[in-house]
């Protein structure tokens, strides 16, 4: 039977958090620990898994992430990189963008290494085309963010790198030009994830680039026991924090650095991922950023070019403890359909991660411990994670890529890994369920899991991820769990909104189900996703209707009926129909 029910999710208070009123949701809502779940539950011989790893055999990626790992222990080792799902050459098929590391004042790689980027053959297959398109990266790559900033209708690609980022404008011909200095994007610094988006609603694609932390090779400082000849990773409280970037689209190819103006240098952190969301639902995107060993910021966008940090009146900048985590990952989606955006940040082992719910008034309650997240994450440590409908039935479920930082963790502290399995959580409408068990033996597989991308290489519908690991080669995850359901695909394309229609709300009905899904701006860590929105509709083989609103500055609703189903279909803004 199909689930049509307004979604009910336990959210608890710092105060009850602390005051260990925990207990009265517990019993309802956790969910059994992975290793329950493999005693219990069994996958059917007779069908594939929810997620089926593709080898590289198949795919024909055979492409492999060097951290450049050292004896002096530079941090940047052993935090990459990123990944992405776009389509560079407007087939429609996604194609995969993969960032390696690469020569810098710590690093000489003895061989050159270079980025990937693989095109989709449309049969399950890629091809290397890295060197023809020109997108090698030239420095120590972390990540990546996809967004067609001029608006010409092909997708361009900023990568994330140390000592300073590059910004490739799309040619449309199959190549890319490096035209960081011409834009201004250089971002001399570690830069981490980005994301585009429209700040200040011109109608353009704006970029903000996560800075990590002041780091170069000569005042690394030295963590260990110098007496032993003993060297660790330091820990990132030995950095000192900076403040991120946010540049300003002048619509004619070039950027401005509205850093300070608009407030966003006034907070100084140490950001690992980046999403770009309107929580409070005023028409203006804000940014959720995570900060290790720093709080969290929570930039609200007040309009008119200013940005306010409410972190901590929000509730998202400290545990419940009131401590700063290790914030890395992060996302923004709608999980209980209450109209409201909810946020959600991977922290470092034994902090556990928080899944944020939205009260409507600019604040947050981690209801991680009702939702069972709290007790299958304390001893993990998160990276790459999205919320999206991995079975098409109409729910928003969570899936998170894990793995420690510390390459030496085993060695100085017991129960703790540095290489962890990925988590699976099913949103089944009232609660979650942790499912990573039962689906699929890659599920089982310990990974030093990095970036995460979603995007759905084959067009079944089945929204597929990608997976980096550090120093090692990418995860391709074939999504089947997606194709017992029906579902619609919409590729949104703004004209007076910014083109890539980040900031969109979808409503849609088929039969009884009812739901909207927001389209943000990033998401996950250093990656970048499909930029496709995949409407799930369960059982209903018809959709009654959809409705699209539009991101400011044009905030049209355009409502269309006798949609197909089981298929994309393209909505440009202001044409009123769909191809």
């Amino acid at each position: 039977m199909q689930k049509s029910q307004r979604c009910s999710f336990p959210s608890l208070s710092r105060r009850q958090f602390i005051n260990g009123a925990a207990s009265s949701v517990l019993g309802a809502h956790l969910v059994p620990s992975v290793a329950h779940a493999l005693s219990s539950t069994s996958l059917s011989s007779n069908s594939p898994p929810a997620f089926q790893l593709v080898d590289p055999s198949e795919s024909g990626i055979h492409w492999s992430h060097v951290a450049g790992l050292s004896s002096k222990m530079y941090l940047p080792e052993t935090v990459g990189a990123g990944c992405a799902f776009l389509d560079y050459d407007n087939d429609g098929w996604m194609d995969i963008y993969l960032v390696n590391s690469g020569p810098c004042d710590f690093y000489k790689p003895s061989a050159p290494l270079r980025n990937a980027l693989y095109r989709n053959n449309r049969d399950g297959t890629f091809t290397d085309v890295t060197e023809k398109a020109g997108v090698l990266g030239n420095a120590y790559g972390m990540g990546v963010a996809v967004g067609d900033y001029n608006g010409d209708g092909f997708p361009d690609l900023y990568v994330t790198q140390y000592p300073s980022s590059i910004l490739y404008h799309n040619n449309g011909d199959g190549t890319f030009t490096d035209v960081t200095e011409k834009a201004g994007v250089s971002a001399h610094g570690w830069g981490t994830s980005a994301v585009w988006f429209d700040y200040d609603n011109d109608g353009r694609l704006d970029l903000f680039v996560c800075r990590f932390a002041e780091f170069n090779q000569a005042i690394d400082p030295y963590c260990g026991d110098r007496a032993a000849g003993l060297r660790y990773y330091c820990k990132p409280t030995s950095y000192k924090p900076m403040p991120s970037w946010l540049y300003h689209n002048n619509g004619d190819g070039t950027f401005t650095d509205v850093s300070r103006q608009t407030g966003i240098a006034s907070t100084l952190g140490k950001a690992w991922g980046v999403v770009a969301a309107d929580i409070n639902n005023d028409g203006w995107i804000d940014l959720f950023i995570g900060n290790d060993t720093a709080p969290n910021a929570l930039f609200a966008n007040r309009g008119k070019g200013r940005f306010e940090d409410i972190g901590f009146q929000s509730g998202v900048a400290y545990s419940a403890f009131g401590v700063a985590r290790s914030g890395m990952g992060v996302d923004a989606a709608d999980f209980d359909q209450d109209g409201w955006l909810d946020l959600f940040v991977a922290n470092v082992d034994h902090e556990s991660y928080a899944l944020y719910h939205n009260n409507k008034n600019e604040t947050f309650d981690d209801a991680s411990v009702g939702a069972g997240i709290h007790r299958a994450t304390t001893s993990m440590s998160g990276w790459g994670l999205k919320f999206f409908d991995y079975n098409n039935d109409g729910n928003l479920d969570l899936l998170l890529c894990n793995g420690h930082p510390d390459l030496m963790i085993e060695r100085h502290q017991q129960g703790t890994a540095y290489f962890e399995p990925m988590l699976l959580f099913e949103n089944d409408g009232a609660s979650w369920k942790n499912v990573s068990a039962q689906s699929g033996p890659v599920f089982s597989q310990k990974i030093a899991g990095r970036g995460l991308a979603l995007g759905d290489f084959n067009n079944d519908g089945s929204v597929d991820v990608l997976v980096t690991t550090n120093n090692g080669a990418p995860l391709l995850l074939r999504n089947n769990a997606g194709r017992d359901n029906h579902w619609l695909g919409l590729r949104l394309v703004g004209s007076k909104a910014n083109i890539d229609a980040i900031g969109a709300k979808v409503i849609y009905k088929a039969g009884p189900l009812i739901r909207h899904v927001t389209k943000v701006g990033g998401g996950s860590y250093l990656s970048s996703h499909d930029p496709r929105i995949v409407l799930g509709l369960g059982r209903n083989a018809q959709i009654d209707w959809i409705e699209i609103h539009w991101p400011n500055p044009s905030g049209k609703i355009e409502r269309f009926k006798d949609l197909p189903i089981d298929r994309y279909v393209t909505v440009v803004e202001g044409q009123g129909s769909w191809k």
